[in-house]
């Protein structure tokens, strides 16, 4: 029983995931473009799964739908991937994409393009209009001392699209080639390390160049405020990648360092956005019980340089020039801040800091369920978390450094065909969240 019930679990999460495809945007937008051999079926680098599913969620009721994917087709690193779902509670919605295509005659440039058609009936926005200075008593919406209950919640769209395209520097340990390979024996990392013993862009790792655009809509309309979200930012951003393994790593760090700008927001005002993060990974070793134990620890820190305070028509002090409150600085949901719900703090600054320890157990409940060997399960991981931070109005250390917010909680994880898909179940003083997304939060 305790095997059949993983295995439900686990298939149900890997693809409820394609309902969260947005949210990867709380990750550094550039990655390494790599593809992954399994000693288990070293000849076979094509992945293809098909399934239906339900699940309950706040914003969309009792939800069905079905979603798929498919990886190692035509190019050994593409993804296309996609999901159809709805609900008794009326919401529907449709998202697809590609990842990683490798352009033609070349070996270091690669697009990823993915979207999605949208309705919600109880959708959530921290955020009020006009938006007050940070300062404002009683706080406004989103800011780090607001009221955990102001927020605009009614049914509206969340229509979505991201560009991306991606050029792998000539430098560390990509200098003769475009992409990496890595050999993994029970889903941990054999051969093909790309970086973690040296920090030096030029001699080790992988540094990749992004140029992005994305557009955004989302639309709220109650009986006291009406809210029309539409974006279409620009990025440009620089990874350096020194860990071993990028999909789990165990050593090493990364960095990434971006700009995003907005010329064209009708709502807010043109906006701009620049953003550091940085991770570093300490591996302890394997046990009698673990395969695998690793420390991995996160700090992400960004601000508004556009943002600018004036006086309206009415004498009254407004921000314009300002992020929409899903962009930015912001945190709660799926990466950051994940004992409170998706962007539930949004300012013009942010500070946020994370630790996780990723235990990685020799005990696979599912292995030996023969009938459920297509889902190429190579090990699950249990992960304990504490994360702390904060947004604020201006961009200062004193402000910045007081009055945390903090959470923590518990993850369970699996490999599944070398890819990462997890549960997170976090608390905070706001109360209890879970989610479910593919890959490490960090």
């Amino acid at each position: 029983m305790h095997k059949f019930l993983s295995a439900f679990f686990t298939v149900t999460f890997f693809i409820a995931t394609l309902l969260f495809v947005p949210d990867t945007q709380a990750k550094p937008d550039a990655s390494i473009k790599y593809s992954v051999i399994r000693e288990e079926n070293p000849r076979e680098h094509k992945e293809t799964l098909i399934l239906p599913y339900a699940f309950p969620s706040e914003s969309m009721g009792t939800t069905i739908g079905a979603g798929g994917l498919v990886k190692g087709y035509l190019q050994d690193q593409l993804l296309f991937g996609g999901t159809v779902y709805g609900s008794f509670d009326d919401a529907k919605g449709i998202i697809g994409g590609m990842w990683d295509y490798r352009l033609p005659w070349t070996k270091r440039l690669f697009i990823t393009a993915y979207g999605s058609y949208a309705y919600y009936p109880r959708q959530r926005a921290y955020a009020e209009v006009p938006r007050r200075p940070s300062e404002s008593s009683p706080p406004p919406a989103g800011t780090n001392d607001s009221d955990k209950d102001n927020y605009i919640e009614d049914g509206g769209h969340d229509n979505w699209l991201e560009l991306k395209l991606e050029y792998v520097l000539p430098m560390g340990n990509m200098k003769n080639r475009g992409m990496a390979e890595y050999h993994l024996k029970n889903g941990i990392l054999q051969s093909g390390a790309t970086g973690g013993k040296v920090w030096n862009p030029l001699k080790s790792g992988v540094s990749v160049l992004l140029f992005g655009q994305s557009s955004r809509y989302q639309s709220y309309q109650t009986d006291l405020a009406t809210y029309s979200g539409d974006t279409f930012p620009f990025q440009l951003g620089y990874l350096y990648n020194n860990t071993d393994f990028p999909s789990n790593p165990s050593y090493g760090s990364s960095q990434y360092i971006a700009y995003s700008k907005d010329f064209s927001n009708a709502v807010t005002g043109s906006w701009s956005f620049v953003e550091f993060e940085a991770s570093k990974y300490f591996d302890f070793g394997p046990t009698d019980n673990s395969r695998q134990r690793v420390l991995a620890l996160n700090f992400w820190t960004g601000t508004s340089p556009s943002w600018d305070e004036t006086v309206d028509s009415a004498g009254d002090s407004v921000i314009v020039n300002k992020p929409p409150f899903f962009e930015g600085a912001r945190l709660g949901g799926l990466y950051r801040m994940r004992g409170y719900p998706n962007n539930r703090f949004n300012d013009r600054s942010v500070i946020y800091t994370a630790a996780e320890y990723r235990y990685t157990l020799r005990w696979n409940p599912i292995a030996d369920t023969s009938w459920l060997r297509w889902l190429k399960a190579d090990w699950f991981q249990l992960v304990g978390f504490v994360e702390g931070g904060r947004v604020a109005g201006e961009y200062s250390m004193a402000e910045l450094f007081s009055d945390w917010k903090v959470d923590g909680g518990i993850g369970i994880r699996a490999m599944m065909a070398g890819t990462i898909v997890r549960v997170d179940m976090a608390g905070s003083d706001e109360g209890a969240t879970a989610w479910v997304m593919f890959a490490q939060p960090f």
